[in-house]
């Protein structure tokens, strides 16, 4: 059922700087997951799957293959009164160009919002996560707020790269810190020992509550909050505290999984889990599916495959290989007596051309663990994949090496014999 008091803003103008190579020729929102899906749709499936069915996408950064994928994927029937409608960075009679930040990008756009719901569901475009918004938003109208975040208890280490904040035992929000770097400072943000029983059962080392990014606004609220604070470009960093100390701003305590896959080792990390026999995010609900665009492609083909432990995506032709612990993607060609272990191959967008043309693929007898193979990537035959000298942080002929796993970007192609 659509909720039409509720309009959802999808922040995807992230360059995902931290992602490179991945992010090189496209935005972070774009980049391909769990084999067939792209990071936009995790958000966008969340918003359809829970009654939000106003969505806009605000976009800036490398878009045109986010813009084509949301194109092709979210076309909503007129029945239902709803859309997926994207707003691009852009020039204007009215300044604008492009956006310094969150709030700013919201901020200039706020008169397309002026027929919005009354309250903004505001939401990263490149987060993991599963959510049911409608309790979310019930928490929200309960408590009669101005504001709610959406947040999760973290351990001491990941502290440094969220935004995390105090809370009273009703969950009214104190104090609230982005980024913090100051040690006496995130000892205070500490959650103290009443309120941990509160925050769900988890392990002892999650010491703190940090925001998932996932913000319910009042509309009138949001609007007069980038007003007053014109020359604040970010949620985070600026606004979040700022509305603390005017609004009535609560916490709303999350207990699923969640995952800011911001780098290369939490993008390469999170995809293996999803190699488990329970992975602890479940893209198999059929009640609550992830969207994507349809390609209307075969079933993947084997011939005398040893598959273990991993995902293979429709249209692969698998020869005579062995696969463990990977996620291999839409029409993916792996070519006999090859291995590969702990992979994260994307696939391709077309086939071969047997005929002439661009090939595409990983050919025979190579052998690749620890790896990301981004898009229409060509490996040669007798290929040896595996970082033996135990490179953490470097780069050679074009593949990119980040905590020691090994990235080959986008279109690359490696020759035959070649060794890493």
């Amino acid at each position: 059922m659509s909720d039409p008091r509720v309009t959802s803003i999808i922040l995807a103008g992230g360059q995902g700087s931290r992602l490179y190579p991945l992010t090189a020729a496209r935005s972070k929102p774009a980049v391909p997951i769990g084999g067939k899906f792209r990071l936009i749709d995790i958000p966008v499936s969340n918003c359809l799957n829970h009654g939000v069915r106003h969505v806009w996408i605000l976009t800036q950064f490398a878009s045109e293959s986010l813009h084509r994928h949301i194109f092709q994927t979210y076309r909503l029937d007129y029945f239902s009164k709803g859309f997926v409608s994207i707003l691009a960075a852009a020039q204007s009679g009215e300044g604008g160009g492009w956006y310094q930040g969150t709030a700013d990008a919201v901020r200039n756009n706020l008169r397309h919002f002026d027929h919005a719901g009354e309250t903004i569901l505001l939401l990263s475009g490149d987060h993991l996560y599963r959510m049911d918004f409608e309790k979310f938003i019930n928490f929200h109208y309960e408590n009669k707020a101005d504001l709610t975040l959406s947040v999760i208890p973290v351990p001491r280490s990941q502290v440094k790269e969220l935004g995390i904040l105090k809370m009273a035992p009703n969950y009214k929000v104190l104090d609230f810190v982005e980024k913090p770097k100051d040690e006496t400072q995130i000892d205070d943000f500490a959650i103290p020992p009443e309120l941990r029983a509160k925050t769900g059962k988890h392990e002892e080392e999650k010491t703190h509550v940090g925001s998932m990014g996932i913000y319910l606004f009042n509309r009138k609220i949001l609007v007069d909050v980038l007003e007053k604070f014109g020359d604040y470009d970010d949620f985070g960093k600026q606004i979040i505290p700022a509305a603390i100390n005017s609004c009535n701003v609560y916490a709303y305590p999350f207990n699923g999984y969640w995952e800011d896959i911001g780098t290369i080792k939490a993008f390469f990390d999170a995809h293996i889990a999803l190699t488990m026999a329970k992975p602890p995010f479940n893209f198999y609900d059929q009640d609550k599916p992830i969207f994507t665009r349809a390609r209307f492609l075969p079933a993947a083909k084997f011939s005398g495959s040893l598959i273990d432990s991993s995902i293979v995506c429709e249209g692969s032709i698998i020869g005579d290989a062995a696969i463990s612990e990977s996620v291999i993607g839409v029409r993916s060609v792996v070519g006999d007596k090859t291995k590969l272990s702990r992979v994260v191959m994307m696939g391709t967008d077309f086939y071969s051309n047997e005929s002439g043309g661009e090939v595409y693929g990983i050919g025979k007898n190579c052998k690749i663990r620890n790896a990301i193979i981004d898009k229409d990537v060509h490996i040669g035959n007798d290929v040896r994949l595996e970082n033996l000298n135990n490179i953490q942080d470097g780069e050679r002929d074009g593949i990119i090496i980040k905590e020691g796993i090994i990235v080959v970007p986008k279109k690359v192609k490696v020759p035959d014999g070649y060794v890493l």
